[in-house]
């Protein structure tokens, strides 16, 4: 019998139960005993039972779809942290038995480009909500679905009277937790390597950079270079590298910035992690081919798409229940040769 065939009725039949008993698991298993549902779950499993998703939709108004707009990108040169959280993404709603739905829509285009992408898939039911990433203060994105009232959750902090159902890092607390790792390690003299974008997280880590930085004995200041230009930027390094007053530590607001770093530490003649400590932020693939290896936050991706979900779901399924704040996650350094002891 193959997978295509198998009817509800045959698990109940293999299971020695009832339809009811076998639609009971698949849709309400906390109604059934541990013995029923175990023996339930392995009828399935054996006969390879796959549910009518369709019928299930007509009966509930539910989809058991995610909507996705994916972040426009080069193929030729990925981001890999928002693939990363793809992944992620898709496996926890993978965990509670939905699927993502990816489609483009680019808010660049304007407001009416972007209520084109959403309004097509609401209109046709084919998702029951959405998630989005990288989401910023003025996002379009966010006032197109707050203005049509459907359900969605962000990865970034929506503006102040739209919905704040939202999850993002901690971004100043780590970064003031690597001032105080380098701190600890003895440093006295902090530049925070500056992005010249306009982004939110970027002002976050900046804010946690300057509050964290109040405690280091000689100080702390700031560089940035305008486009965030390399060689540009790695000359301004450079030029503050061999001066008399030299910074012993560079924070980089991510790891790009950081790179540049390590190629204006070693023109100014000086080693990192020997005479200058240098650290990143997102912890990129990179980090750990450089040499020596980069220091850098990690962003709990997993967890941020686990909250996500668990957000939307609970609000398409209980609209009132809809989160009034967002939710901080903590996000860690991974300390690597970059930041050695001093």
């Amino acid at each position: 019998m193959t997978a295509r065939q198998v009817t509800i009725e045959d698990v109940a039949r293999a299971a020695g139960v009832s339809r009811q008993t076998v639609s009971n698991a698949l849709n309400a298993p906390h109604r059934l005993r541990a013995t029923t549902l175990a023996r339930v779950t392995a009828a399935i499993d054996e006969l390879g039972y796959q549910p009518d998703q369709s019928a299930r939709s007509l009966r509930t108004g539910t989809r058991k779809v995610i909507g996705y707009p994916a972040p426009a990108d080069n193929p030729a040169d990925p981001n890999p942290l928002m693939g990363g959280f793809l992944e992620a993404l898709v496996s926890a709603a993978d965990a509670v038995g939905h699927r993502v739905l990816l489609f483009r829509c680019d808010p660049r285009r304007g407001a009416g480009a972007v209520a084109k992408s959403f309004h097509g898939l609401i209109a046709a039911r084919q998702v029951d909500g959405f998630v989005l990433s990288d989401v910023v203060h003025d996002d379009p994105r966010v006032d197109v679905l707050a203005e049509a009232g459907f359900p969605f959750a962000a990865f970034g902090r929506t503006a102040p009277g739209r919905p704040q159902n939202w999850v993002d890092i901690d971004s100043a607390g780590a970064t003031a937790g690597v001032v105080g790792l380098l701190l600890a390690q003895g440093h006295r003299r902090i530049c925070y390597v500056n992005s010249a974008a306009s982004l939110p997280w970027l002002a976050e880590r900046r804010a946690g950079l300057l509050r964290a930085a109040a405690a280091a004995p000689d100080g702390a200041f700031e560089v940035g270079v305008p486009d965030d230009d390399p060689a540009a930027l790695s000359d301004a390094l450079r030029r503050l590298l061999v001066g008399a007053d030299r910074p012993t530590a560079l924070v980089c607001a991510n790891d790009w910035l950081a790179l540049t770093a390590y190629q204006a530490v070693r023109a100014a003649g000086l080693t990192v992690g020997t005479d200058v400590a240098v650290t990143g932020f997102n912890d990129m693939p990179l980090c750990t081919v450089l040499q020596p290896t980069l220091t850098s936050v990690r962003l709990p991706l997993s967890g941020i798409a686990r909250a996500l979900v668990d957000r939307l779901i609970s609000t398409v399924e209980d609209p009132g229940t809809a989160p009034v704040s967002g939710l901080l996650l903590p996000a860690e350094p991974v300390v690597r040769d970059s930041t050695p002891e001093r």
